[in-house]
């Protein structure tokens, strides 16, 4: 994860606490360093600039997993004279023991404070403009302007689930912006082509045209993708609005209609009717579920960490294209705690810091290295999808398992396309809960009514919010 579901390749500790130090150049203490004598002081010299401090800012990071922090390994790599040391602290989400530690944490302020945070989209906009977003500091009053985020070519979603009143509060260095990604040897079968611009074409704009689609890929043996939860988040993050509107629970018609698509699917047998996370799952990504699967949907992170460990034989088999319509799914926002701001050299030091892993377009930025997988020196790692646009358009996305596609074509209109306005604090449950009543009805077990109605129950109950 590298963010949302990356807890999967994470940690499993539930409490991690490490330190990232520089090497040391003589921490003195400076308990008598406001104390001064003019009979013991050295002769002026007016050329002679004052000696600079010694000791270093240290910088309290928190995160969900060890990505960050092992980033802060990289900075001082790439920034020998940085003269800071990064204290980390890693508790994974597992159980949801995160948010409370963090909201603690920010709470009690202190020098144990978080100085940098790490959110990721299920729960980022509680911290950016919900309950939590008072504790963040707004980039531009860390000397990170608008002008930065637009030479970078950040996409815009990602601004927007950032900020709160026109204020940037937190950015990514991922960008998650969805692509449909399909098996090569099924599509020249049933299409006659694996070309991406073609696929495009026959999977959408829109999902008529998609069902169409499986149509003729169930007349050929397959299905078109492994579960419902593969159509969920295109149907989630091109909704015109999100879950609550003026305080009450709204159902977006888009949304609603994810009840009538997920039971088409299951009717023809466009699916396996999985769940996704199960073995099942994966199953159809190595092409040994019930029936061959055409495609899923998902950003460049399903490729490199999820996928990328399930394909076995069917590596090298598949490609991406542009999905029926813009969405996005997943990603990991940076913030400040807003009391870095009152301490001007740990304010540089966050600022640099956040600067280089979200703004920095450079050969020497986090976000080259990342999208060309040269964390390591001499070792090719994992390349995927990066905030900025202009360090993509010069990065090399060409990987093994699309069998050698250029991903980066087809993420940067992705990024650009996806939407962060429909979004709000309560999605991870919300979701959870709206998916589950959308299963039920599938199964038979209920009818669209009642499960629409036990979903507004749910939510009321869960979260004390009323429906409309």
């Amino acid at each position: 994860m590298k963010s949302m579901k990356r807890v999967l390749v994470g940690i499993s500790t539930m409490l991690v606490m490490s330190s990232a130090l520089v090497a040391c150049g003589g921490n003195n203490s400076n308990s008598n360093s406001n104390a001064s004598s003019p009979t013991t002081a050295p002769a002026a010299n007016a050329t002679e600039a004052p000696a600079k401090s010694t000791e270093k800012v240290t910088i309290n990071l928190w995160s969900f997993t060890d990505e960050i922090p092992n980033m802060t390994k990289k900075y001082m790599e790439t920034h020998p004279d940085a003269n800071v040391e990064f204290k980390t602290t890693v508790i994974a989400t597992t159980d949801g023991a995160y948010q409370p530690a963090l909201d603690q944490a920010l709470a009690a302020g202190g020098k144990d404070a978080p100085d940098i945070y790490a959110a990721e989209s299920a729960f980022v906009l509680k911290y950016t403009q919900g309950d939590a977003s008072t504790y963040a500091a707004n980039y531009a009053d860390l000397g990170l302007d608008d002008q930065l985020v637009k030479d970078a070519g950040i996409a815009q979603y990602s601004v927007d689930i950032g900020s709160k009143d026109g204020q940037l509060k937190g950015l990514g260095y991922q960008a998650t912006g969805g692509s449909f990604i399909y098996r090569r040897s099924i599509a020249k079968e049933v299409f006659g082509t694996d070309d991406p611009a073609t696929i495009k074409g026959e999977v959408g704009p829109g999902w008529e045209k998609f069902f169409g689609a499986a149509a003729k890929l169930k007349a050929k043996g397959y299905g078109i993708v492994s579960g419902d939860g593969d159509i969920w988040h295109p149907i989630e993050n091109s909704s015109d609005k999100g879950w609550i509107v003026d305080g009450k629970l709204h159902i977006d018609p888009k949304r609603e209609e994810f009840l009538d698509l997920s039971k088409k699917l299951k009717d023809n047998g466009f699916h396996n009717d999985t769940t996704d996370w199960t073995e099942a799952w994966y199953a159809d990504m190595s092409g040994t579920g019930s029936q061959p699967i055409f495609g899923f949907f998902g950003p460049a992170w399903l490729i490199n960490y999820v996928m990328n460990g399930q394909v076995k034989d069917t590596n090298g088999d598949w490609a991406v294209t542009e999905p029926p319509t813009g969405f996005f799914w997943g990603g990991t926002w940076l913030l400040a705690h807003q009391e870095v701001t009152k301490d001007d050299a740990k304010k540089q030091a966050v600022a640099e810091f956040i600067k280089w892993v979200t703004l920095d377009t450079s050969e020497t930025g986090l976000q080259s290295y990342w999208a060309n997988g040269t964390m390591k020196e001499g070792e090719q790692g994992t390349k995927d999808s990066v905030a900025s646009a202009v360090v993509m358009a010069k990065s090399n996305g060409e990987v093994p398992l699309l069998g050698g596609q250029n991903m980066f074509d087809v993420f940067v209109p992705a990024n650009a396309n996806a939407s962060g306005k429909n979004l709000t604090q309560f999605d991870e449950t919300i979701n959870k809960i709206w998916r589950d009543q959308v299963r039920e009805y599938t199964a038979g077990n209920k009818d669209r009514d009642k499960a629409i109605e036990t979903f507004k129950q749910q939510v009321k109950d869960q979260l004390g919010i009323e429906s409309e």
